[in-house]
């Protein structure tokens, strides 16, 4: 993210969605949503009345479903910067998939959603239908516990995929897919976060290569020194930081801990690019936002209770307020113990990790409708107790972001009801960027 600030600015876009006839073309939420999109106007008609309603009245609620259902579509926004020239690009998608056994075990907070919407059999279809309208080359997915079914559909669609299944009781975990023309693995390492004393959760990291070869004709790419395969190699890092809002210690070790692989694979691959995609379960104006983007973290300056900025009492009924603030007053006790396991002991109070990462949303400007001060979406997860940003996609310099898909206007997501809906297969929003790579 750069120090100079955020711009909200109008940029050119473009849909990804095709429409089809205009009949099929609206995608509000049925009316038997707890809260519907669009209320059905009254007509008090007296007692045999046969009168119908205009055809000014019918063409402007026509004109208003129309409008609903075109603020339901998601656009790709460009980069100010001109990219034309960049040939090596890669679309990569981050995508918390909400775990089948994950929500029947949370169902308090799905109440006002339709049974039919929380179907795991109708959600992953949807799923991948949005995956491939994005053209997706890579994705990162978080709460899989049906990897399987995934994978299946999925090499249908030309992905091949890795999984790490979290450790304990937990049913779900991490996968990474990337398109088998496009990218072929040179490496994949596993991290298992309860070998370091920091809870069940898991992190996944790939190192892939692009093909040399036309994906049409199968035949060798003569590449000059200056594209050489190695420069077309990169390190992608996939991660679900523990929830639990009390335990900043944790999320921050986790958070460190992923980076610290991910520079030292990026090394002994000869310094390749990264890229960070996944669930951090912390907001854009949190501590942990800032660990991430500075790279270093004065753990005494912060409450680890509010360290990720999270808030259990924010709903869908009142706008988002974030509760992470720093008092020069508050006392910012750590034990030994949790100290440990942020900055993974050393005798230090501050965190800190040695890549350079750039936020890709906040590097392509977008709206205030969709935005926040950061740069970053309003809101990328939404269901009844919480409506806001916890889904990040991070790269290094060595990676540029040509254009990002926008997110939904929170305004759009309270009418829904919730997520997930008719249109979207989760509680979450998949977050897409297109990266390209610079220099040699």
């Amino acid at each position: 993210m750069s120090s100079g600030g955020y711009k909200p600015v109008n940029t050119v876009r473009r849909t990804i969605t095709t429409v089809t006839k205009r009949k099929r073309s609206s995608i509000s939420e049925p009316s038997n949503n707890h809260e519907p999109v669009v209320p059905r106007p009254h007509l008090s008609l007296a007692p045999g009345s046969s009168r119908k309603p205009s055809k000014s009245s019918r063409r402007r609620r026509r004109i208003s479903k129309e409008r609903i259902s075109d603020s339901l579509e998601r656009q790709w926004v460009f980069s100010p910067s001109n990219f034309r020239n960049i040939k090596d690009k890669l679309v990569l998608v981050s995508y918390n998939l909400l775990g089948v056994d994950n929500a029947s075990n949370h169902m308090d907070l799905y109440y006002n959603i339709p049974p039919q919407h929380l179907d795991w059999s109708r959600r992953k279809h949807l799923i991948c239908k949005e995956i491939s309208r994005y053209n997706a080359t890579i994705l990162c997915l978080q709460e899989v516990d049906r990897f399987d079914d995934l994978d299946c559909l999925l090499k249908n669609r030309g992905f091949q995929g890795v999984h790490k299944r979290r450790t304990g009781e937990a049913s779900d975990g991490c996968s990474i897919f990337w398109k088998e023309n496009l990218f072929k693995l040179l490496h994949h390492q596993e991290i298992e976060f309860d070998r370091f004393g920091l809870r069940n959760n898991v992190a996944q990291l790939c190192v892939l290569e692009m093909n040399c070869e036309d994906p049409e004709s199968k035949l060798p790419v003569q590449s000059s020194e200056q594209t050489s395969t190695s420069s077309r190699r990169l390190v992608v890092g996939n991660i679900h930081v523990l929830f639990n809002p009390k335990r900043g210690d944790i999320k921050l070790g986790q958070v460190r801990l992923l980076l610290e692989r991910a520079y030292k694979l990026s090394q002994e691959w000869g310094n390749i690019p990264v890229a960070i995609a996944g669930d951090l379960n912390s907001t854009p104006t949190s501590a942990i936002y800032d660990f991430v983007a500075s790279a270093d973290l004065d753990t005494q300056l912060h409450d680890r209770r509010q360290i990720s900025g999270q808030s259990e009492l924010d709903t869908m009924a009142r706008p988002f307020r974030n509760h992470y603030s720093v008092s020069s007053s508050q006392t910012n006790e750590w034990s030994q113990e949790e100290l440990q396991l942020a900055t993974g002991g050393q005798t230090t109070t501050h965190v800190r990790h040695q890549l350079k990462l750039n936020s890709a949303y906040a590097g392509v400007p977008g709206t205030l409708r969709t935005r926040d001060q950061c740069g970053e979406p309003l809101a990328t997860t939404c269901h009844s107790r919480f409506q806001g940003t916890v889904d990040y996609i991070w790269h290094t310099k060595e990676l540029v972001p040509v254009r990002v898909l926008e997110t939904l206007p929170t305004e759009v997501l309270r009418r829904t009801g919730g997520l997930p809906s008719e249109k979207w297969g989760s509680d979450h929003l998949a977050i897409a960027c297109e990266l390209g790579f610079v220099g040699e």
